[in-house]
């Protein structure tokens, strides 16, 4: 097997099985009283990723992987288990809110507002990039871009802390739990 398909193995296994821990913390957080916001923009989320890794499996299982980029990869990969953790069961796809829970203000969210995405949208780009994709990497950086803007403000609302001072957040939801 070339290394590019190993690479993207590695990822679709990944993103395969985050999506079974996602399901399941989302199905206990909707149980336990949790309030989902951004359920529309979600389905382009989803398909935005699914077209990012059907593309990179279509255009570069074959590729050799640049070392220097996987060795970002790695480092990418250690953020993404350190925010998966710091956000422990509330970790989730979805932009979930327990009502009464303050935001989690620990791991790399004591550092960066939104590290999920920074962690994701990282990745997006250095992928290709390990593949030799530079346009490729450009646009769905691109297309990311668009999509987080969507993501972040629905996101913002929820914890009520939008660029207007949570005005538009829920008012039985004053201090919601962060959750992805």
């Amino acid at each position: 097997m070339a290394e590019g398909a190993w690479l993207l193995a590695f990822v679709t296994a990944q993103r395969l099985c985050e999506l079974v821990l996602a399901r399941r913390n989302t199905a206990v957080l909707l149980k336990r009283g949790g309030v989902e916001f951004g359920a529309g923009h979600y389905p382009l989320m989803v398909a935005l990723h699914a077209a990012w890794l059907i593309g990179l499996w279509v255009l570069a299982y074959d590729h050799l992987v640049d070392l220097s980029w996987l060795a970002l990869f790695v480092v990418l990969q250690a953020a993404r288990v350190w925010v998966i953790a710091s956000l422990g069961q509330h970790w989730t796809t979805r932009i979930i809110v327990m009502p009464g829970l303050p935001a989690v203000a620990r791991g790399p969210y004591r550092i960066v507002r939104h590290p999920n995405y920074l962690v994701v949208a990282c990745e997006i780009t250095v992928v290709p990039l390990a593949l030799g994709l530079k346009a490729y990497a450009l646009a769905f950086f691109l297309f990311n871009l668009a999509m987080l803007a969507i993501r972040i403000r629905a996101e913002n609302i929820a914890l009520g802390t939008n660029s207007a001072g949570g005005a538009d957040a829920p008012p039985n939801l004053a201090k919601p739990e962060r959750t992805l």
